[in-house]
Protein backbone atom coordinates (compact mmCIF):
# COMPACT_ATOMS: atom_id res chain seq x y z
CA UNK A 1 0.00 0.00 0.00
CA UNK A 2 1.22 3.78 -1.14
CA UNK A 3 1.82 6.45 2.14
CA UNK A 4 -1.35 7.38 3.13
CA UNK A 5 -3.31 9.78 0.98
CA UNK A 6 -5.09 11.95 3.71
CA UNK A 7 -3.94 15.16 4.64
CA UNK A 8 -2.30 16.03 7.94
CA UNK A 9 -2.27 19.40 9.55
CA UNK A 10 0.55 19.75 12.11
CA UNK A 11 -0.55 22.98 14.14
CA UNK A 12 2.92 24.44 14.66
CA UNK A 13 1.98 25.84 17.82
CA UNK A 14 0.88 22.64 20.01
CA UNK A 15 2.15 19.80 17.83
CA UNK A 16 -1.19 18.66 17.72
CA UNK A 17 -2.16 16.77 14.36
CA UNK A 18 -5.41 16.74 12.34
CA UNK A 19 -6.94 15.18 9.42
CA UNK A 20 -10.21 16.90 7.98
CA UNK A 21 -9.91 18.99 10.93
CA UNK A 22 -10.46 15.43 13.20
CA UNK A 23 -7.78 15.90 16.11
CA UNK A 24 -5.43 12.50 15.67
CA UNK A 25 -2.83 10.52 17.38
CA UNK A 26 0.49 9.09 15.76
CA UNK A 27 1.45 6.37 18.36
CA UNK A 28 3.69 3.35 18.03
CA UNK A 29 1.81 -0.47 17.49
CA UNK A 30 3.52 -2.06 20.34
CA UNK A 31 2.47 1.24 22.70
CA UNK A 32 -1.23 1.00 21.51
CA UNK A 33 -1.35 -2.93 21.22
CA UNK A 34 0.78 -3.52 24.41
CA UNK A 35 -2.00 -0.85 26.49
CA UNK A 36 -4.69 -2.96 24.46
CA UNK A 37 -3.62 -6.34 26.43
CA UNK A 38 -3.01 -4.79 29.71
CA UNK A 39 -6.77 -3.31 29.66
CA UNK A 40 -8.49 -6.66 28.42
CA UNK A 41 -6.00 -8.85 31.13
CA UNK A 42 -7.30 -6.27 34.00
CA UNK A 43 -11.24 -6.18 32.98
CA UNK A 44 -11.32 -9.38 31.30
CA UNK A 45 -12.31 -10.06 27.69
CA UNK A 46 -15.95 -10.25 27.39
CA UNK A 47 -16.28 -6.84 29.55
CA UNK A 48 -13.28 -4.62 27.53
CA UNK A 49 -15.16 -6.14 24.38
CA UNK A 50 -18.53 -4.71 25.53
CA UNK A 51 -17.07 -1.01 26.58
CA UNK A 52 -14.74 -0.85 22.97
CA UNK A 53 -18.04 -1.85 21.35
CA UNK A 54 -20.49 0.64 22.98
CA UNK A 55 -17.26 3.52 22.56
CA UNK A 56 -16.45 2.58 18.73
CA UNK A 57 -19.91 2.45 18.13
CA UNK A 58 -20.62 5.98 19.05
CA UNK A 59 -16.69 7.03 17.23
CA UNK A 60 -17.51 5.43 14.21
CA UNK A 61 -21.48 7.39 13.65
CA UNK A 62 -19.58 10.93 14.22
CA UNK A 63 -16.70 10.55 12.41
CA UNK A 64 -19.00 9.28 9.11
CA UNK A 65 -21.46 12.25 10.20
CA UNK A 66 -18.44 14.88 9.88
CA UNK A 67 -16.52 13.05 7.15
CA UNK A 68 -20.10 12.72 4.87
CA UNK A 69 -20.08 16.19 5.19
CA UNK A 70 -16.80 17.25 4.63
CA UNK A 71 -16.41 15.42 1.93
CA UNK A 72 -20.14 15.36 0.39
CA UNK A 73 -20.88 11.31 1.16
CA UNK A 74 -23.85 9.85 0.96
CA UNK A 75 -24.83 6.06 1.81
CA UNK A 76 -22.67 3.46 0.47
CA UNK A 77 -20.21 5.70 -0.45
CA UNK A 78 -19.85 7.07 3.37
CA UNK A 79 -19.20 3.20 4.78
CA UNK A 80 -16.75 3.01 1.86
CA UNK A 81 -14.75 5.74 2.73
CA UNK A 82 -14.37 4.30 6.40
CA UNK A 83 -13.14 1.37 5.85
CA UNK A 84 -10.50 3.05 3.31
CA UNK A 85 -9.55 5.51 6.14
CA UNK A 86 -9.15 2.60 8.69
CA UNK A 87 -7.04 0.88 5.98
CA UNK A 88 -4.78 4.27 5.45
CA UNK A 89 -4.66 4.48 8.92
CA UNK A 90 -2.09 1.26 9.49
CA UNK A 91 -5.30 -0.74 11.48
CA UNK A 92 -5.08 -3.53 9.11
CA UNK A 93 -6.25 -3.97 5.48
CA UNK A 94 -10.18 -3.45 5.48
CA UNK A 95 -12.55 -4.76 2.24
CA UNK A 96 -16.04 -5.05 2.38
CA UNK A 97 -17.43 -8.34 0.62
CA UNK A 98 -20.53 -7.46 1.02
CA UNK A 99 -23.33 -4.69 1.90
CA UNK A 100 -27.22 -4.55 1.49
CA UNK A 101 -28.83 -1.81 2.51
CA UNK A 102 -32.03 -3.12 2.24
CA UNK A 103 -31.67 -5.72 4.57
CA UNK A 104 -28.96 -3.64 6.22
CA UNK A 105 -26.22 -6.13 6.59
CA UNK A 106 -22.99 -6.06 5.60
CA UNK A 107 -19.58 -8.39 5.86
CA UNK A 108 -16.57 -7.23 6.38
CA UNK A 109 -12.89 -8.70 5.58
CA UNK A 110 -9.90 -7.73 7.56
CA UNK A 111 -6.43 -8.43 6.68
CA UNK A 112 -2.90 -7.58 8.50
CA UNK A 113 -4.76 -6.68 11.61
CA UNK A 114 -2.98 -3.87 14.48
CA UNK A 115 -3.64 -7.34 16.50
CA UNK A 116 -2.66 -10.36 14.13
CA UNK A 117 0.57 -12.39 15.40
CA UNK A 118 1.44 -14.73 13.15
CA UNK A 119 3.86 -16.20 15.51
CA UNK A 120 0.92 -16.51 17.72
CA UNK A 121 -1.11 -18.43 14.71
CA UNK A 122 -4.86 -19.46 16.12
CA UNK A 123 -4.22 -17.60 19.19
CA UNK A 124 -7.29 -15.37 20.08
CA UNK A 125 -7.52 -11.68 18.62
CA UNK A 126 -8.39 -8.13 19.50
CA UNK A 127 -10.00 -7.80 16.56
CA UNK A 128 -13.50 -7.37 18.32
CA UNK A 129 -12.32 -4.35 19.01
CA UNK A 130 -13.57 -3.04 15.42
CA UNK A 131 -16.99 -4.83 15.94
CA UNK A 132 -18.38 -1.50 17.22
CA UNK A 133 -17.04 0.44 14.54
CA UNK A 134 -18.72 -1.79 11.54
CA UNK A 135 -22.45 -1.32 13.30
CA UNK A 136 -21.80 2.50 13.95
CA UNK A 137 -20.83 3.17 10.42
CA UNK A 138 -23.73 1.27 9.40
CA UNK A 139 -26.13 2.73 11.07
CA UNK A 140 -25.14 6.17 10.89
CA UNK A 141 -25.95 5.43 7.20
CA UNK A 142 -29.13 3.85 7.83
CA UNK A 143 -30.54 6.82 9.75
CA UNK A 144 -28.85 9.25 7.12
CA UNK A 145 -31.36 7.57 4.13
CA UNK A 146 -34.26 7.62 7.45
CA UNK A 147 -34.20 3.86 8.34
CA UNK A 148 -35.15 3.16 11.83
CA UNK A 149 -33.32 -0.04 12.32
CA UNK A 150 -30.03 -0.31 13.86
CA UNK A 151 -27.92 -3.18 13.40
CA UNK A 152 -25.04 -5.30 15.57
CA UNK A 153 -21.62 -6.34 14.38
CA UNK A 154 -20.15 -9.84 15.32
CA UNK A 155 -16.72 -11.28 14.54
CA UNK A 156 -17.17 -14.67 13.02
CA UNK A 157 -13.38 -15.46 12.62
CA UNK A 158 -9.90 -13.92 13.03
CA UNK A 159 -6.61 -13.45 10.75
CA UNK A 160 -4.61 -16.56 11.87
CA UNK A 161 -7.84 -18.87 13.63
CA UNK A 162 -7.30 -21.76 12.17
CA UNK A 163 -5.11 -20.45 9.34
CA UNK A 164 -7.63 -18.50 8.09
CA UNK A 165 -6.19 -15.64 5.68
CA UNK A 166 -8.40 -13.09 7.09
CA UNK A 167 -10.97 -12.02 9.76
CA UNK A 168 -14.63 -12.00 8.88
CA UNK A 169 -17.00 -10.34 10.65
CA UNK A 170 -20.71 -9.79 9.88
CA UNK A 171 -23.17 -6.57 10.69
CA UNK A 172 -27.16 -7.09 10.46
CA UNK A 173 -30.26 -6.22 12.43
CA UNK A 174 -30.74 -6.22 15.73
Amino acid sequence: MAAPRIPIDVDPQTGQWSTDSLPMLYVPVHFFVNNHLAIENELGIERYAKLLYDAGYTSAWTWCEHESKVHHLQGVEVFAHYMNRLSQRGWGTFTIRDLDLPSATAAIEVRHSVFHRPDEAGTRSGDYMFTGWFAGALDFILSEAGDPRRTHAHQVFHEGETDAPYGLFRVGPV
